[in-house]
């Protein structure tokens, strides 16, 4: 299976941003949908946005539109989170995997705190 790590996290302030990165190793990831997910204390893991193989299709949860955007570059068999606007309410351990995830792929994931 792909390994994936995910990097970029940090503590920010609210209306600040953030670029998360997930850097795949062991296959390329250019044939897959990948998504990011979400995980804070005390909550199941969620979804936060997708991507197609050729980025020509994009899903977002309703919770981070118009404030996240995801992109993708096959080339360098990475995936970009840029999170504009955080609130906190985002705080959460932020992970990537294939679209739907493959239980064998999740990584340490990055965490993101946004202080009021």
């Amino acid at each position: 299976q792909v390994q994936l790590v995910e990097s970029g996290g940090g503590l920010v302030q609210a209306g600040g941003s953030l670029r998360l990165s997930c850097a795949a190793s062991g296959r390329s990831i250019s044939a897959y949908r990948m998504g990011w997910f979400r995980q804070a204390p005390g909550k199941e893991r969620q979804f936060v946005a997708a991507i197609s193989w050729n980025s020509g299709s994009i899903a977002y949860a309703d919770f981070v539109k118009g404030r996240f955007t995801i992109s993708r570059d096959n080339a360098k068999n990475t995936v970009i989170l840029q999170m504009n606007n955080l609130k906190p309410e985002d705080t959460a351990v932020y992970y990537c995997n294939t679209q739907p995830p493959d239980s064998r792929s999740w990584g340490q994931g990055t965490q993101v705190t946004v202080a009021s």
